[in-house]
């Protein structure tokens, strides 16, 4: 039985690493700020956590990357075994209307948790989740873990200081800190932001008469997509490696986001062409054309590979939308 602390618990990877972890018989705490809003819907939907937290198995820590105090806090009171650090600002578009948010919470709150780490718990293993978004408009493709970084957007700016953080730690202090540099992914738990939910979504909600349009800013860049819990499966191998460096992990097969659409109004029997309307409003300021990762260093070293195939990732996420739909009706 290990003990786990994982930033970034209410996210759609946080729970279900945690998850994971509680199914492997471990110990699991999770970092939350304080809200007046205490909605976590993750934790309180999935079965086996809300069980976990019933029996103490899943504790829940308030702390904040912002304030240091707090994190070493609570580095004292669990003293963790592993660090999964997924906490911080991570949407593109909303990074450039918060940069300066972005670049404390996922850039110096790295620095922050390591800082802590490093004089609290300096034997723990401290896991980093990076993002495609570091390579921006790469020059070759698919990109690996030797690609250049060139980002293109405040989000990718600041986990490419995160990574090199962590990567500077590793070297300087000998700490078992290494990073997944991670390709999209996504789940019926993906924040409804996000343009993989919102397609999703949108294709139930019109299915069901709910809605007639949905709105969207561009269908032609494309992105490696994958299935959460694949890429949650990659994040322990990475962590649990003996020794620390830092993964690509991906499916290697891009789609455009005009596929994704196609894809999820194929499985309610509807033609996405007479319901998806291009918005401007949901534009980027600038983008990336297309992303594609090579995870053959994953795949070797570490024995891991994507179960999930694109189609099959569509319908989960489709499935799902509608179920709650059925189950709960419009809350709206």
């Amino acid at each position: 039985m290990a003990r786990i602390l994982i930033t970034g618990i209410t996210g759609q990877d946080g729970s279900y690493l945690a998850e994971s972890h509680l199914a492997s018989g471990d110990e699991v705490d999770g970092l939350v700020r304080q809200s007046s809003l205490l909605q976590r819907t993750r934790l309180d939907s999935v079965p086996a956590l809300v069980k976990a937290r019933s029996t103490g198995r899943l504790k829940l820590h308030y702390a904040d990357l912002s304030d240091t105090s707090s994190l070493v806090s609570v580095l004292r009171n669990v003293k963790p075994e592993t660090v999964y650090h997924l906490a911080g600002q991570s949407h593109v578009k909303i990074s450039f209307d918060l940069p300066e948010y972005t670049a404390d919470s996922t850039g110096l709150g790295t620095l922050r948790l390591l800082e802590s780490m490093r004089h609290v718990v300096p034997d723990a293993r401290l896991f980093l989740a990076a993002t495609s978004e570091i390579f921006g408009e790469a020059k070759e493709s698919p990109q690996n873990e030797k690609t250049p970084m060139n980002p293109i957007n405040p989000y990718a700016a600041a986990k490419v200081y995160a990574l090199n953080l962590v990567r500077i730690y590793r070297k300087a202090y000998g700490v078992f800190a290494c990073a997944g540099i991670l390709f999209n992914h996504e789940s019926p738990r993906r924040g409804e932001n996000y343009v993989t939910r919102k397609i999703a979504r949108g294709a139930a909600r019109i299915a069901r008469g709910r809605e007639k349009e949905l709105h969207l800013g561009a269908l032609t860049p494309k992105r490696d997509w994958s299935y959460a819990v694949d890429i949650v499966d990659g994040i322990r191998r990475i962590a649990s490696a003996p020794k620390p460096d830092d993964f690509v992990l991906a499916s290697g097969l891009p789609h455009s986001v005009g596929e994704f659409c196609e894809a999820a109004f194929r499985v309610v029997g509807l033609d996405y062409g007479k319901h998806v309307v291009l918005d401007p409003e949901y534009v980027r300021l600038v983008d990336i054309t297309e992303t594609c990762g090579d995870a053959s260093r994953a795949r070797n070293e570490l024995g891991w590979a994507p179960k999930t195939g694109f189609l099959e990732l569509v319908r989960i996420m489709v499935d799902a939308e509608l179920a709650d739909l059925d189950a709960h009706g419009d809350p709206a």
